[in-house]
């Protein structure tokens, strides 16, 4: 299993923690953002990891190369127009890193390793989408419209009213779903619009071939990083997984 980390962009609702560095290292405790991310998938078994950058690149190589030391295969794609495309550009970039099973994992995600522990086990269509359910959803949510478990739409623009989930930014593919996806993306940035997708449009188009599903993490933990006041939270969870022993054994030690 491959995982694609997408971590091209500033994060400038960070401000000023971004002002100088990536989202992608931005600190959570003692380690950065991307440690966090990177060591949860390792828990989970996926040791092959590509990173595409942007801002700052430099600085993600240098902390990628860090944490290859300790035996992680991590390498990272840069892309050059991050600033003016939206993170279809990235997959788009990354397109040849996906004829295998995959994931993608939005660089702002952190999960415990108990959800793609759930992920890997339960997904059975060629296209998943990690899934959680609240009470009431706002604009900010990557809000998902759901038919049982297949999913018929997605987007941040969809009603909340018709909304039954929100994406977690983790999404499996497998067989005909990685290669549809490959050509879905190369597709779009074909188009004068391409530039401004997200790629969860491009699932969006998939839903309608039905070979889009979900996957529900229901009662377990995670956390996106958007704005400052995150941080308190996303420290809050790692430190609860680190204390009941849900994060890869590397990270509880004093590296």
């Amino acid at each position: 299993m491959r995982a694609i980390i997408l971590s091209a962009g500033q994060g400038s609702r960070l401000l000023p923690h971004t002002a100088d560095r990536p989202k992608c290292l931005v600190p959570i405790g003692r380690r950065s953002f991307i440690e966090w991310q990177l060591r949860q998938l390792e828990a989970g078994g996926v040791t092959d990891i590509v990173v595409v950058t942007g801002f700052r690149a430099a600085m993600v190589d240098a902390e990628l190369a860090r944490l290859g030391k300790s035996g992680l295969a991590v390498r990272s794609i840069y892309n050059p127009f991050f600033n003016v495309a939206d993170n279809l550009g990235s997959c788009w970039l990354a397109r040849g890193e996906m004829d295998r099973d995959f994931l993608i994992l939005n660089g702002d995600t952190l999960f415990e390793s108990a959800v793609l522990a759930r992920l890997l086990e339960n997904a059975k269509a060629p296209v998943t989408v990690t899934v959680d359910r609240k009470l009431r959803y706002d604009a900010d949510d990557m809000k998902v419209r759901l038919e049982g478990d297949r999913v018929l739409d997605i987007g941040k623009t969809l009603p909340p009213e018709h909304s039954q989930a929100e994406s977690i930014g983790l999404l499996l593919f497998r067989g005909e779903g990685a290669r549809a996806f490959a050509e879905a993306v190369d597709a779009a940035m074909r188009t004068p619009e391409g530039l401004k997708w997200w790629y969860l449009r491009t699932v969006a188009a998939l839903a309608g071939r039905n070979i889009v599903s979900s996957c529900s993490i229901e009662g377990l933990e995670w956390g996106e990083m958007d704005y400052p006041q995150d941080l308190e939270r996303l420290q809050g969870l790692t430190e609860g997984w680190v204390k009941a022993g849900r994060v890869a054994p590397r990270l509880c030690r004093e590296d």
